[in-house]
């Protein structure tokens, strides 16, 4: 007989191993074509996994009773306070109400000029090479000058910032915490002078992110410093890793498939699209985690309060039952916005917009001055367990 908890045949999948490229998604959609619903064991506490795309919409449309107080099931005591990411109701609205404007259409538009110059620079800079690790050369240098200017502070501090950050998210993500904790110290002293200037001398407040934190008041009140701290190390934390991993399963898919390669190359015009794609595709966030409120029944699945959820973000976006034959890349595939790489309901991510950008000029402006190239034969492709990222994506083209 099957093993069973609570009527839900059990999983004994580890996703935070790392692992051979692709071999998530395979272990994801075999997890999915399993059962419905599945309990994993895998983990101190356990979670129940929601795996396709009916139940994950309908679980994220229930903010009030499947909250952010285990935002990964993979590690619901993860205890790095993000804000607003964990709040819920209506302190998390109005937090977001205040982050919104400088993450809406009309704000990324605004960085576009410089997301395009340094996306040239750094192309133009390794182009003559013929070679580079693309994930440690574009993928987080890309970003991280992008998210200093979003904030508005200096793009000239992104040396200093792309060391800091990397080392911060190596030490997390390898449960290395003495390091972790002296690597966010730095960010954090960072931050905190940063701010401190701000009180001292404010900007336009409807352009500088970190004066609008400043002023800001929320029920009256200012958001105190160490909550703006908190905000600055969330959107660095939900940025940067994040693109970085976008780009490199985006480029190592184009690297391994050219024929995908020559449509955009072909009409350039099909880049958007193709965005849209590679994110349903790879979604490098394949779940996120919500912590049971009270006891309830999602539909067959008996649900008591405390009980860890996965969300199956991964799962969701090749459902079989959503997308016709979700494994292949397919420009302008019908409902391909539907995808759940930036989450759904109020949580849904406050970065989308710009990540769309950020993926965009890079694919435009890469493909116009290195059309054809491909993965090193001799290099073997691993990609980072509990949140999706390739440890190296090695290069090559004709010069």
């Amino acid at each position: 007989m099957a093993e069973t908890h609570r009527g839900c045949p059990v999983s004994h999948t580890d996703y935070t191993r790392s692992a051979p490229l692709h071999e998530h998604y395979r272990l994801l959609d075999h997890d999915r074509e399993q059962a419905r619903f599945l309990y994993n064991d895998t983990t101190s506490r356990g979670f129940f996994m929601l795996q396709r795309y009916d139940d994950v919409l309908e679980a994220f449309q229930r903010p009030g009773t499947l909250t952010t107080a285990g935002r990964s099931a993979l590690r619901p005591e993860l205890g790095e306070p993000l804000l607003p990411q964990n709040l819920n109701g209506e302190p998390h609205a109005k937090l977001r109400r205040i982050l919104n404007q400088f993450f809406s259409p009309s704000a990324v538009a605004r960085l576009e000029p410089l997301a395009r110059a340094h996306c040239v620079t750094l192309v133009e800079e390794l182009q003559p090479a013929g070679s580079c690790d693309f994930v440690a050369q574009i993928a987080i240098r890309y970003p991280s000058d992008l998210f200093l200017a979003l904030l508005g502070l200096p793009v000239s501090d992104g040396a200093f910032f792309l060391e800091a950050s990397e080392d911060y998210f190596t030490s997390l993500l390898a449960g290395d915490p003495a390091r972790a904790v002296s690597a966010k110290q730095n960010i954090m002293g960072y931050f905190d002078e940063a701010v401190r200037a701000r009180r001292k001398n404010p900007l336009n407040p409807d352009e500088d992110l970190v004066s609008r934190l400043v002023e800001a008041q929320i029920d009256g009140e200012p958001i105190a410093q160490d909550d703006i701290l908190t905000i600055c190390l969330t959107l660095m934390l939900a940025g940067l890793d994040t693109t970085r991993s976008a780009l490199g399963f985006t480029y190592a898919h184009l690297a391994m498939h050219p024929e995908d390669r020559q449509v955009i190359l072909d009409d350039p015009g099909l880049i958007p699209a193709a965005v849209e794609e590679f994110l349903r595709l790879y979604p490098l966030v394949f779940q996120v985690g919500r912590e049971v409120q009270e006891d309830q029944r999602f539909h067959d699945l008996e649900l008591h309060r405390g009980d860890v959820m996965w969300l199956g973000v991964g799962q969701a976006n090749h459902d079989p039952r959503k997308y016709e034959d979700p494994e292949v890349f397919r420009v302008g595939r019908p409902g391909a916005n539907q995808h759940f790489a930036f989450g759904a309901g109020p949580h849904r991510c406050l970065g989308m917009h710009l990540a769309r950008l950020e993926l965009k000029i890079m694919l435009e402006q890469w493909h116009q001055r290195i059309p054809h190239y491909r993965v090193d034969p001799g290099a073997r492709l691993t990609e980072r367990g509990t949140q999706l990222t390739l440890t190296s994506l090695p290069l090559e083209w004709e010069t």
